[in-house]
């Protein structure tokens, strides 16, 4: 068992520990309640105001000994009193002893876990830190947790922080604002910070922090304004992610290259490719020439030449079923045709290039759209 199935198995244990007294503080109080009413209706049947009786029986519980309210001056009175005088007092003591197993056992259980959480994180090198629990946070901390990535969460509510130990991540509550939390964090021995809260201000003085405590650390922060970029590489950031414009991106690939998820999911080769070109600064697009699109027709020499460097054709499916590896300059794009491409820059202008319509040529005195 790891070291955090192994903390997750005694904090189980605490907990199971601290059932029976939990158990034993309910039933105590509901006994003393018990014993609380039914000796006030005693003394109210002895003929005594409710007032009287409750403050009566509240005194004799707790052993004050302030004196009598009311004379007891019968049997009954004297005999009730003495029964309060056992019970109360007897499950005053019990409940007292209750309280101090309970407060005991809270207390080893909270340094249970945040001893053991801290020594996890003071063993840890090379790790991530991740400030902030919302919702990048979350996809953050499972994507590394897949990927077996050693990395600690910085979260200033008790409730997610209880939500990332739950789910096996090393966590701190606090702010990652504060130097001391970062040190905390292990922050001079981590390899890269990610600063992704919701709130711009605090992801440039996290950053700002973060850079004082460690030069060499990578920074990767969170900005939801445009304009924050700048300021967060003044910070010292080495990344900025701006989310919305992340989003707005995708979904304008997602228009502009229906084809390539059916492609890059079908074919492990072709998903492994498009991998290693990414870690060249290049990407593997699909795009289908459309009708009258602005570069079917044309052949490949041509249709490159268009695209002025930003990308080049790999391979061409065509809608019978033939596939043109690596095909030559003189070969032409036909409609319907599914076309590989290596792209370089911005793949939004290369797929915007191909889902243009066709501009008229003129060819002599008039004008022709080209693949028609």
């Amino acid at each position: 068992m790891d070291a955090n199935g192994h903390g997750s198995a005694l904090s189980q244990g605490a907990n199971t520990v601290l059932g029976s007294p939990l158990r034993l503080l309910t039933g105590t109080l509901l006994f003393v309640a018990t014993v609380f009413c039914i000796s006030t209706m005693g003394y109210v049947r002895a003929g005594w105001p409710l007032g009287d009786a409750a403050y009566m029986v509240l005194l004799t519980i707790f052993s004050v000994g302030y004196g009598e309210v009311r004379p007891i001056d019968t049997t009954f009175l004297r005999i009730w009193t003495t029964l309060t005088i056992v019970l109360g007092c007897t499950s005053m003591i019990v409940l007292t002893g209750a309280l101090v197993q309970v407060f005991t056992l809270f207390q080893f259980r909270r340094l249970l876990g945040l001893d053991r959480m801290q020594t996890e994180i003071e063993k840890l090198e090379d790790h991530v830190v991740i400030c902030g629990y919302g919702r990048i946070g979350v996809q953050l901390a499972m994507a590394l947790a897949e990927a077996r990535h050693p990395f600690v969460i910085i979260e200033r509510s008790p409730t997610k922080c209880e939500e990332a130990r739950a789910h096996g991540h090393l966590s701190l509550v606090g702010e990652a604002t504060h130097e001391d939390t970062l040190r905390q964090a292990g922050i001079a021995k981590a390899r890269v910070l990610a600063s992704v809260l919701p709130d711009d201000a605090a992801n440039v003085f996290i950053t700002l922090s973060a850079r004082n405590l460690n030069a060499g650390i990578e920074i990767i922060a969170r900005g939801e304004a445009p304009s924050t970029e700048s300021k967060l590489f003044h910070a010292g950031a080495d990344k900025v992610v701006l989310p919305t414009h992340i989003g707005a991106e995708r979904i304008t690939e997602l228009i502009l290259y229906p084809a390539t998820g059916k492609a890059v999911g079908s074919d492990g080769a072709v998903s492994d490719m498009k991998r290693g070109l990414h870690d060249l600064g290049l990407e593997l697009e699909v795009v289908t020439a459309i009708k009258h699109g602005a570069l079917t027709g044309l052949n490949v020499r041509d249709a490159e030449r268009q695209g002025n460097g930003a990308f080049f054709i790999v391979q061409i499916d065509r809608a019978n079923g033939q596939s043109i590896a690596h095909p030559g300059d003189e070969v032409r794009i036909e409609p319907g045709d599914s076309v590989m491409l290596v792209v370089r820059g911005s793949r939004l202008s290369a797929g915007a290039i191909f889902s243009a319509p066709a501009r008229p040529v003129r060819h002599g005195r008039s004008f022709i759209t080209p693949g028609r």
